[in-house]
């Protein structure tokens, strides 16, 4: 019987850095991954915030963002970043030159490749095409979005975000462009992240927890361990337990 060939993987870590890790669902290696400029990558981490983006395991950061695209909101994550950034540069208020303009930008201050949003019209594609070298992801959030003629204008990777029927989407795009990078929302679960990458996709994009969800789960943590901290320093009893002591004896 043939012993399994697995190679042994060193880890190195702090515990400071261990302790604040912002962790990707590990179902998504079972992703293909996007080989960009040689550097294969699975998992797209979707924040702005700069905490999260210093602590996550993420292969590439998704930083898109509901408001106009801003070079100040791009140099800020880049310079916190140590994975590839995808910056959002244009949507439904923002195109043409400014999206060309903010663009060439990101590229500058080192962006792996530039977002555009579903509204974003062929015309800005084109032109974002001819301004910047680095890929161009398309957002795709419905059967409707124009692929065929974004992909012509320069779309590179397609950026499939469709809620609850997602992988629907996937499916549907997958079975007529099965050659076309394809990143897409996970959702929640792991059985959910599973159903986009058997659907066709090749990346995940993971949405983290909040800030407050991450204070929330350290302050349970914290009243615990001062709950037993005072337990074994009060003969094992509670505050209540101590105090009815207390007044008893007195």
């Amino acid at each position: 019987m043939l012993r399994e060939n697995r190679k042994f993987v060193p880890e190195v870590t702090s515990s400071l850095r261990e302790d604040s890790l912002i962790i990707t669902p590990g179902i998504i290696r079972n992703s293909s991954g996007i080989r960009i400029h040689n550097r294969r990558v699975k998992s797209f981490i979707f924040t702005t915030d700069v905490a999260t983006i210093t602590y996550s395991d993420a292969d590439a950061i998704l930083a898109v963002y509901p408001q106009t695209p801003h070079p100040a909101i791009i140099e800020a994550i880049t310079v916190v970043s140590s994975q590839p950034v995808f910056a959002g540069v244009g949507g439904g208020s923002t195109g043409g030159m400014r999206s060309g303009n903010v663009a060439q930008f990101a590229e500058a201050r080192g962006a792996m490749g530039v977002v555009v949003n579903s509204p974003t019209t062929v015309a800005t594609i084109r032109l974002l095409d001819d301004l910047v070298d680095c890929p161009i992801v398309g957002t795709i959030v419905s059967h409707y979005d124009d692929i065929d003629n974004k992909l012509n204008a320069g779309v590179d990777i397609l950026n499939v975000a469709d809620g609850k029927d997602t992988a629907k989407l996937v499916k549907w795009i997958r079975a007529r462009y099965p050659e076309v990078p394809i990143i897409a929302t996970g959702g929640p679960t792991d059985e959910s992240i599973q159903e986009v990458i058997d659907a066709g996709a090749n990346a995940i994009s993971w949405t983290p927890p909040t800030n407050a969800e991450l204070f929330r789960a350290k302050m349970v943590k914290y009243r615990v361990e001062k709950r037993q901290t005072f337990m074994e320093t009060h003969d094992g009893m509670t505050m209540n337990e101590y105090e009815d002591r207390n007044l008893e004896e007195h």
